[in-house]
């Protein structure tokens, strides 16, 4: 089981950010395989899509770690935790996706809603993992080296 502690400001910053890489990735990854199945394959919809996420789902993905800072207070974060964090987080997610994928391709229809629900697998593999190996990072130590490079 992993240790919990209080996460800094910064480390909800650092974790996001790194999420995020590896989430617009994936998104742009799942509307290019999702609309080329469909007959309409276009990278720049799918680069569309994966920005706005980035974007938005960037300060979302901050106030739901925080939301969790508060919630989470126990010695230890157990394996069920992180999966309540993680079904918590797709929720959210796959619902902006949802709304994302539409207001881009222009349509509410089964495109979107299969860019979404393909998401929600792939995501919340990638999250739970992610959110694993964070735990396994440690507290402090991210904060000092970003301070030694600022500092330079």
């Amino acid at each position: 089981m992993a240790r919990y502690q209080h996460e800094s400001h910064i480390r909800s910053i650092l974790k996001g950010i790194s999420w995020r890489i590896v989430a617009t990735t994936d998104t742009i990854l799942v509307v290019l395989f999702v609309t080329c199945l469909a007959g309409h394959c276009s990278l720049e919809n799918a680069l569309k899509i994966g920005a706005a996420e980035f974007l938005l789902k960037l300060f979302v993905y901050y106030l739901h770690e925080r939301a969790w800072q508060y919630v989470g207070k126990r010695p230890q974060t157990s394996v069920r935790q992180t999966l309540y964090k993680s079904l918590s987080w797709r929720v959210v997610a796959t619902s902006t996706t949802f709304v994302i994928s539409g207001i881009v391709l222009e349509s509410y229809d089964e495109i979107a809603l299969f860019i979404a629900l393909t998401e929600l697998f792939t995501k919340f593999a990638l999250y739970y993992f992610h959110e694993r190996l964070w735990l396994r990072l440690p507290l402090g130590r991210i904060r000092n080296f970003v301070k030694r490079l600022i500092s330079k």
